[in-house]
């Protein structure tokens, strides 16, 4: 029986035929995540009533269309079924009302009066703040005040339609369901004022509020608390006049009430001796309650609700957490740098600096090269011209473009080409290793060149026999594009800025494949390049520290390299980059605890590159999302300044790390977009690398299409000659 083939099902199927693409989980998990944090951050936006919030107020209308015993009547207006009637509170009966609530310090102080003096209340709250604050309701509610709605964002209903209206009065009560489980029937509208007050614009409104089985609460005693008069003013204000019965306007929200708590502690007392009751509205009216108590469905949308605008706030809450962790790590980086990197170009260029003798000895370069035939001939010819004694060793890392042809014919001396079958870039580093010459390697990249003096600025650090590696000075060569450009600024001010502060604190994190000089005895106890990591630079590096050796940056060692191009191919670079940065970090994880000198690199360079190149930037763009956020809700002037200050800070620092590698300034107009843009593909890059390294992901080394646009620099100097009592001392494998 021939064995069986799996069809494509009908789910994974097209309708025409074709197998039904499905988007990967590296992609989909970010955009999610996104989606998620966007969601939110609108919900935050429309519970603080920065999304559809209209707080006009309008001006004075005429009232020929109120009824007389309207504008005449009493507090309470009732418009149910058709009705147009007023109410007035008894003798001696006071109804104390708080508007714009529940606020998270004036509430619970008012609350605390009232229970001290045995009163009861109506709070009128807003939905955007019950939404935020509804374990206050919820004690409202069970201390036995009553609660009213004022709308969910507090506009003026004159100018909203009645779809708009009907929003307004279901949301806030979906709110309020949700945090105490009731509903109510008292309502009273954003603005209001005395009966007396009611126009043409306000008394349609109440109509129609009434025709939804409200209640409409306005007042007929002014406190006027929210001027905050003092405490006696707002006291002989709030004090009905004749012992007439009253509903008290004053406030628990919008501002400092300390004057409102402290004159509402002195008012209840002085007015219960005096024979005043404080009830409830419907007590007061012998009327039954306004609540009803919300089961099933709605109960579960209003609890649905409240989890949401919960999770919301919370989620808000962190990300501000997470932005000033991020915004103290960013401006303490900043410092550092330009600290330490004043520190370490004022040393190395003392003039009286030395790494000890000159070094003079030969040096082995090898460069490991599949399918470069569009740059290594430029590359061996910028070695052949070096002023320093080298012996050039091509690895051919089993090309099929014919690379190891083009530099056979070339038929430069002691210049020679190593084939093997592909087996990666740490296999064809070792093998180049087995077949060096000298004791002092410089790897270098297929697409790189060489300034005449590179390989001897690189090698003199070697002098001190405590260096067993050297970082150099890798540029961007094609910087006339515009990623070209914004890659350029990224290198000068990772060369010039971080590695010199790496240096400076002894934890070099890693020797750039393009420009890199090794010691034989250092590479050789620590086992070689490996292919554990995709960051076989970083990996190594590492493993050096571990074992003791010091890494120093050569500012002067300059190689010139050929950057991605397209986004696709920066993409894919910058992919593995931060894929074997994770992978080279967890690997070497137990220098943390490892003690003496070796040590030095887990205490401080290992948190550093932790901190620094995985998880600052990956909480870096809640800059970029809240820069967002505000310049939408808001306050928008603020957030601008806030973000140019960012900017202002990292052109500073750009600025002195380009004085410091003697580059022209006018790449830096580019620095705004850079951070808008091209900032924005290396957080998604980062993103999708954690998401690989969490699930398990493998990632494939992804070489990248060169073009050979990066010329020799300082072409015609002389190729660097090798003494011939050392020309022969390691065979070819």
């Amino acid at each position: 029986m021939p064995p069986r083939t799996r069809r494509p099902g009908p789910a994974n199927v097209a309708r025409d035929g074709s197998p039904r693409r499905r988007l990967p989980m590296r992609l989909l998990l970010p955009v999610l995540v996104l989606v998620a944090l966007m969601a939110m951050l609108m919900l935050r936006g429309f519970v603080h009533s920065e999304i559809l919030a209209d707080h006009r107020v309008r001006p004075p209308a005429a009232t020929d269309k109120v009824p007389q015993k309207i504008l005449e009547g009493g507090p309470v207006i009732d418009t149910r079924g058709g009705r147009t009637e007023t109410l007035r509170m008894p003798d001696r009966h006071v109804v104390l009302t708080f508007d714009d609530g529940p606020d998270p310090t004036w509430t619970p102080r008012v609350l605390d009066v009232l229970r001290k003096h045995d009163a009861h209340a109506v709070f009128f709250v807003t939905g955007t703040m019950t939404s935020r604050h509804p374990d206050l309701v919820r004690r409202m509610v069970e201390e036995g005040h009553e609660v009213g709605l004022h709308t969910f964002n507090h506009p003026d209903l004159s100018y909203q339609s009645k779809k708009r209206i009907d929003w307004e009065l279901s949301q806030n009560q979906l709110a309020l369901s949700g945090a105490a489980g009731i509903r109510t029937s008292l309502f009273r509208p954003p603005y209001s004022s005395f009966a007396g007050a009611m126009d043409n614009k306000s008394w349609p409104v109440t109509e129609y509020i009434g025709s939804h089985g409200y209640l409409t609460v306005v007042n007929n005693t002014d406190s006027e608390d929210w001027r905050r008069p003092g405490v006696e003013e707002i006291i002989r204000k709030a004090t009905p006049k004749g012992g007439k019965g009253a509903i008290v306007l004053m406030h628990d929200s919008g501002g400092d009430r300390s004057q409102t708590v402290a004159a509402l502690d002195r008012m209840l007392p002085d007015l219960k001796k005096r024979g005043y009751a404080f009830a409830n509205l419907t007590e007061a009216l012998g009327a039954p309650s306004a609540h009803t108590e919300v089961t099933g469905l709605e109960l579960w949308k209003g609890t649905a609700w409240i989890v949401l605008v919960q999770a919301s706030e919370h989620l808000t809450d962190g990300l501000v957490v997470g932005l000033a962790i991020v915004g103290t790590l960013v401006i303490a980086r900043f410092v550092l740098m330009l600290l330490l990197s004043g520190a370490h170009a004022r040393r190395v260029r003392r003039r009286d600096f030395s790494w000890g003798p000159p070094v003079t000895e030969p040096v082995s370069v090898l460069v490991p090269a599949y399918n470069e035939a569009k740059c290594i001939e430029n590359t061996v010819r910028s070695l052949a011209a070096s002023d320093h004694p080298v012996e050039v060793l091509v690895v051919d890392d089993g090309s099929s473009d014919g690379t190891a042809r083009i530099v056979e014919a070339m038929g430069l001396p002691n210049v020679r080409v190593i084939r093997q079958l592909n087996a990666g870039k740490p296999a064809a580093l070792n093998r180049g290793v087995a077949n060096a010459r000298y004791d002092l390697i410089v790897m270098m990249d297929g697409d790189t060149v060489f300034e005449p003096s590179t390989v001897r600025e690189l090698v003199q650090p070697f002098a001190d026999p405590r260096v067993g590696a050297v970082a150099g000075n890798a540029k961007v060569g094609n910087k006339d594009s515009l990623i070209g450009a914004w890659q350029h600024i990224e290198y000068v001010m990772g060369f010039n800025l971080d590695r010199r502060m790496y240096d400076v604190l002894r934890c070099m994190p890693t020797i750039p494949g393009a420009v890199g000089a090794f010691r034989r005895a250092a590479l050789e106890r620590v086992g070689g390049m490996s292919d554990d990591t995709l960051a076989e630079d970083t990996d190594i590096t590492m493993a050096l520290h571990r074992d003791g050796w010091r890494v120093v940056y050569a500012e002067n060692a300059r190689a010139w390299t050929e950057a991605p191009e397209t986004v696709q191919q920066l993409w894919s670079q910058r992919y593995r980059w931060s894929y074997g940065t994770m992978q080279a970090i967890w690997k070497h994880r137990r220098a943390l605890v490892e003690k003496g000198p070796s040590g030095r690199f887990g205490r401080v360079g290992l948190p550093f590159v932790s901190l620094f190149m995985v998880v600052a930037p990956l909480l870096a763009p809640l800059i970029d999302v809240f820069l967002l956020y505000g310049l939408v809700f808001g306050p928008t002037q603020k957030t601008v300044m806030a973000w140019l200050g960012v900017l202002a800070i990292q052109a500073v620092c750009a600025a002195y790390a380009f004085r410091l590698d003697r580059e022209r300034m006018t790449h830096l107009i580019s620095l705004p977009l850079q951070q808008l843009l091209y900032r924005q593909l290396m957080y998604v890059v980062l993103l999708q690398s954690w998401i690989t390294a969490l699930t398990g992901g493998r990632l494939r080394w992804q070489k990248l299409r060169r073009t050979g646009v990066v010329d020799t620099p300082g072409g015609g100097a002389a190729p660097g000659r090798v003494p011939a009592d050392t020309a022969d001392r390691r065979p070819v494998a």
